[in-house]
């Protein structure tokens, strides 16, 4: 068996969502790097335009679609774009949420509806129009970006939690429902996750057994292995990576 052929995504199109968190160029990095041509969607600019810089220095194709991510509407367009283009999406990488902490009892109704929306909504709403193609073709990658919240319950943090934990349950769900179909729908639950080198002593000390603050390239080598045809027999499941995070009472 040739494992590293297995993990080669030459030939194959991604489309990634992307946030202002500027995790989008590392996994926009790794897919290129490991062959495949990139689609970008989402709203922040500056992450997709550095992104695409990221995926033409190897080589790749890509296009860039400025789309309101909580838009059905915007969603279908760029979907069918990007068929008409590559004429297939092997590859959704569901990357873009939003953090947003607050004392539950002061977030607002339209706070509440606009995080949900963009937490969650976008992820549904790419999945089902990407979905329909991939169950069509009988093969598909789908990776939601998650985190290690909608599991665990954080201060402040209840919009949060309680997106992440609907993705979780979408993933074991649409994993069951499209795996006939060749379709892998998998997660990544993230732990504490900074683009820079930086954090607080009080979290390596108290929550991160790692005893260091994780980077969005710690998440790259799953992410690849999720978008491949190594991961056939793997489906319906969040991966943690959390630096031991969950582990530590």
């Amino acid at each position: 068996m040739d494992q590293l052929k297995e993990w080669d995504l030459s030939g194959k199109c991604a489309l990634i969502t992307a946030d202002s968190r500027g995790w989008t160029p590392f996994f926009a990095e790794a897919l290129a790097e490991a062959g495949a041509d990139i689609v970008l969607v989402g709203d922040d600019i500056e992450q997709i335009n550095k992104s695409r810089n990221v995926i033409k220095s190897y080589g790749r194709a890509s296009m860039i679609h400025l789309i309101d991510l909580t838009s059905y509407e915007d969603i279908q367009s760029v979907v069918s774009k990007t068929l008409t283009e590559f004429g297939k999406i092997d590859i959704l990488v569901n990357n873009a949420q939003s953090d947003f902490s607050k004392p539950f009892l002061q977030v607002s109704n339209d706070e509440w509806k606009n995080i949900m929306s963009y937490n969650i909504d976008s992820v549904v709403m790419f999945s089902k129009e990407v979905g329909k193609h991939m169950v069509a073709n009988n093969y598909g990658r789908i990776i939601n970006i998650n985190s290690i919240a909608g599991v665990r319950g954080m201060w402040n943090s209840t919009l949060k939690c309680a997106s992440r934990g609907a993705i979780s349950q979408l993933t074991s769900s649409l994993g069951l429902e499209w795996a006939e179909f060749g379709v892998r729908v998998n997660g990544i639950g993230a732990g504490w996750i900074n683009t820079s080198s930086s954090d607080s002593d009080d979290v390596l000390n108290r929550y991160l057994p790692s005893r260091r603050i994780g980077h969005p390239t710690d998440l790259c080598g799953l992410l690849v292995y999720l978008a491949s045809e190594a991961c056939d027999f793997v489906t319906g499941t969040t991966i943690n990576i959390d630096g031991g995070a969950l582990a530590h009472a």
